[in-house]
Parts: C-alpha cells; sequence; structure tokens
C-alpha cells in the first residue's frame, strides 16, 4: 500500500528531501506507482503509466545524488504528463482513436525542460478528445472520475491530471490551457492551477505556432510548487516564436506576504449565475485576504456574455483547422461534440473569426483600468460544484433570464492571454465540493499572482485531501 503521508508531501519537500539524502527517489517513484495502482481503477486519470522506464529513471536519479551531482530543481519528483503533450517513443493519443498509435519521435519542449530538472515522468494523464471539453471523457479512453466524489466530472480537459494530484498519485502534473483547461480541473479537483501569461512556458507543441490562447501549465499540490514548475520550464526557447524572451526569478520560495497590495473583487464578473456555495467560498477568501492586510475592492469588468460566445468562435476554428481533416477517416469514432465543433469551424467565415479580435481589444481596455489600480482581480474559477462525470448524464439548465449559466469563469481569461490567472483552493460548497478561488494578474507578473496566491492558501483553512 502506498504511504499517503508521502503521497501528499509537496513537490517542493519531496525535491529538498531526496537533496539532502533523507529521501530515495527509488522509494518515492515506487509510492507514486503503488498510489496509481490503488486508485486508477476507480478514478481512470491515467492512461499510461511508465512503471519499468520511471524506476529505472528513480535509481539514476538516486545515483546521483550518491555521486554528490548538480541537481535540478525537482531531482527525483515523480510527475505526470498530459496526453496531449508529445513524448518521444511514447504513445500521445490526444484522447483519440485518431491518434491511437502515434508515437512522437521528440519530446515537447516542456516534457523536456522538467526533466532535465530532474522530474521523473511516470505516466500520461488522461484528456478528453483533443482536449475539448469540460469534463475529461474521451472515445479512446472513457470517463475519468473526481477523487471527491466518482460521479463527478474532474473538469476538463486536463482533467486526468487534476485527478492524479488530488489523489496523490503525484504531487505535480502538466496541463494545457485554452479555455480554462488548468484551471477548471484544479478548482473541482481541490487543488492548485496555473496558466501563465502567453509565451512565459513555451509551447512548440500545436501545428501553428502563432495561436495566441493556448498555454501549458501546472496542477499542483500548492501555490510553491507551481513556482518550483515554472521555474523549471519557463523559456525563453527559440522552438516558440512567442515565447517570452525575459525570464523572471523564481529561485527563492514565496513569501506569503499581501500587505499593501490592492486586489479588486468581482463575485460574478457582472454577468454569471454563482451558486450560493461558490460566491460564499470566495467572499470568504477576499475577507482572509483583507485580514491578512490587502485592501479589497469591488470592481466591475462589465462581461455580457458575448466575451465567452466569441472565445467560442476561436475554439471552433482552432478545432477545424488542427482536427477537421480527420473527419474524414475518424469521423465515425470521433465524440459528436468534437464533430459538431469542428463543423461550426468550417462554416465560420474570415471576417467573422476575425472581428473576435475587436472583442479581445474591448475586453482588455476594461480590464487594462482594472489591472492599473489593482495587483489582481479575484473571481470564482467556477460558477458552481462539479457537474457529472460523463457529459450525457448532465441536464444543462436553460434560462432565459440574461445572466451566463455555464460553469466555467476561465476561457474568457484566455481572450487577454497575455495575463496569467490562477486557481487556489478556497474552501467546499454546500455538497462538500472544492471551489477554486481564481486571481487574474497584471500581464506576465506571475511573481506578484504567485505571491497573492500564496497569501490566500496560508489565510484560508485547508480543505484536506478526498478520503479515496
Amino acid at each position: 500500500m502506498a504511504d499517503l503521508d508521502l503521497s501528499y508531501l509537496s513537490a517542493g519537500e519531496q525535491a529538498q528531501r531526496v537533496a539532502s539524502g533523507e529521501l530515495s527517489p527509488v522509494e518515492l517513484v515506487g509510492n507514486a506507482l503503488d498510489r496509481i495502482s490503488e486508485v486508477n481503477d476507480s478514478l481512470n486519470c491515467f492512461c499510461f503509466v511508465w512503471d519499468d522506464e520511471a524506476r529505472a529513471a528513480a535509481q539514476r536519479a538516486a545515483d546521483a545524488v550518491a555521486r554528490g551531482d548538480d541537481l535540478g530543481v525537482l531531482h527525483g519528483v515523480p510527475i505526470a504528463l498530459k496526453d496531449t503533450t508529445p513524448t518521444a517513443g511514447h504513445p500521445t493519443t490526444l484522447g483519440s482513436y485518431s491518434h491511437q498509435h502515434w508515437v512522437p519521435e521528440h519530446d515537447a519542449a516542456i516534457a523536456s525542460a522538467l526533466q532535465r530538472a530532474g522530474a521523473i515522468v511516470v505516466g500520461k494523464t488522461t484528456s478528453p478528445e483533443f482536449a475539448h471539453a469540460l469534463v475529461t471523457e474521451s472515445p479512446l479512453w472513457g470517463v475519468t472520475g473526481n477523487p471527491w466524489n466518482t460521479d463527478l466530472s474532474t473538469g476538463g480537459s486536463s482533467g486526468g491530471s487534476g485527478a492524479a494530484v488530488a489523489s496523490g498519485c503525484v504531487a505535480l502534473a502538466e496541463g494545457s490551457d485554452m479555455g480554462g483547461s488548468v484551471r477548471i480541473p484544479a478548482a473541482w479537483c481541490g487543488v492548485v492551477g496555473l496558466k501563465p501569461g502567453l509565451g512565459r512556458i513555451p509551447m512548440e507543441v500545436l501545428p501553428a505556432l502563432f495561436d495566441t490562447i493556448s498555454h501549458h501549465g501546472p496542477l499542483a499540490r500548492c501555490v510553491d510548487d507551481a513556482r518550483l514548475f515554472l521555474r523549471a520550464t519557463q523559456g525563453p526557447d527559440e522552438s516558440d516564436v512567442l515565447s517570452v524572451t525575459t525570464p523572471i526569478d523564481l529561485t527563492e520560495p514565496i513569501v506569503p506576504d499581501v500587505r499593501g497590495t490592492r486586489i479588486g473583487l468581482s463575485i460574478d464578473l457582472d454577468n454569471w449565475h454563482v451558486s450560493p456555495g461558490v460566491a460564499a467560498a470566495v467572499r470568504n477568501a477576499a475577507d482572509a485576504l483583507s485580514d491578512a492586510g490587502a485592501e479589497i475592492v469591488e470592481v466591475h469588468p462589465l462581461f455580457t456574455g458575448v466575451e465567452e460566445q466569441e472565445w467560442n468562435k476561436l475554439w471552433e476554428v482552432f478545432m477545424a483547422t488542427y482536427y477537421g481533416h480527420l473527419v474524414p477517416e475518424f469521423g465515425d469514432r470521433m465524440d459528436p461534440n468534437v464533430l459538431a465543433i469542428i463543423e461550426r469551424g468550417f462554416a465560420m467565415s474570415a471576417v467573422e473569426y476575425k472581428k473576435v479580435d475587436y472583442t479581445r481589444s474591448d475586453l482588455w481596455r476594461r480590464m487594462r483600468p482594472i489591472l492599473d489600480a489593482n495587483d489582481a482581480l479575484l473571481c470564482p474559477t467556477m460558477a458552481t460544484g462539479p457537474i457529472p462525470a460523463s457529459i450525457s448524464d448532465w441536464d444543462q439548465p436553460s434560462f432565459d433570464d440574461g445572466r451566463n449559466h455555464d460553469p466555467d469563469m476561465t476561457a474568457v481569461w484566455n481572450l487577454i492571454s497575455p495575463c496569467p490567472v490562477l486557481s487556489v483552493p478556497c474552501g467546499l460548497d454546500e455538497n462538500r465540493m472544492p471551489v477554486g478561488a481564481q486571481l487574474v494578474g497584471q500581464r506576465w507578473n506571475e511573481s506578484g499572482l504567485l505571491q497573492i496566491g500564496a497569501a490566500l492558501e496560508a489565510a484560508v483553512d485547508p480543505i484536506g485531501h478526498p478520503s479515496l
């Protein structure tokens, strides 16, 4: 059986104990593999487990410690990669029959960076087909369940990574975020999730390099673990023409201090219907930050619902462009929702698509004075608790009240992608499911955002771990 005290150590604590010789990478990786074997049948969070390869890497890591080699910041720490991130010599399926037998020849830049930092990959985590959905369910791998309640969703699309961290399989897992795919499972699984500013972590895995809504990011045990992940993976990297050329100093642990900071608060972004339990938890988080020394100011971003509709247009063209050519051969085995998204993308005119930039520009003009006057904006990550694990079991509410009743409050922030966004657990809702507080930061100021997130984490009561 896995040692749960070891399973729920932070990545930073694991790395420190390995470096000091107190803890062997062999023990750490063996414990992670034991935990995966205990929970994966019920969660379905891993589609591939690299047992023999991970154990061999752990022994090499232990030998490096014994020799006194220079060690990376994640040396000996078991991690997981999302099944949309290419890995050399290992299948990367994208949750689709179209890629069931694809074995990339090269690692993605982020996979290489994490391994250079000493992390040991124990496997690949589940994703909906082409990372398209609010839930983690794919034709190829089936449904992934939430560790807090397996009948409910982890969220998507990095839901396998979120469940892997929440259940104690690993302390760090990689995800990708085009519309909340890191932050959604972070909120619903009760872990930390970071969407960095555009280009902070190089992303060269898409067919086109000039995409402006896509990000890699960590699902993490705590905010400081997100710092370690970002330290290991930030660019620049010439493989990504949009990678930021000025790295930030992330060498020291985060000081959770918000004295003198000013944080804008909007529970509903002036448009969302937010469940009472979520609203109460986020207001409690704001009060906790106030007690810690931050000034909390109610702000009004004046969202109308148009923003999310326009993000949908970007996503539809994204899907049609990158995956539409696969429909003739694999359409009969694709998720029907994927096919519908692709069809809408093909039907859109170039002019309609380009006009989305008007909405993005308008959003930035509204957000600029808010972020000029405040160090961050605080709102919920998700407006509701988790929906059913399978999308077919979800009766999406239909209201005609002028409010947005979608669960996620995340995709709109990908429209202003240079702004980093962090989700931090801040309590449990009325159904005893995790709630995420979402912090939107100033452009490319991940270090300031992480400091506020760490202060929030320290100020609220911990939610504990699922009893899986």
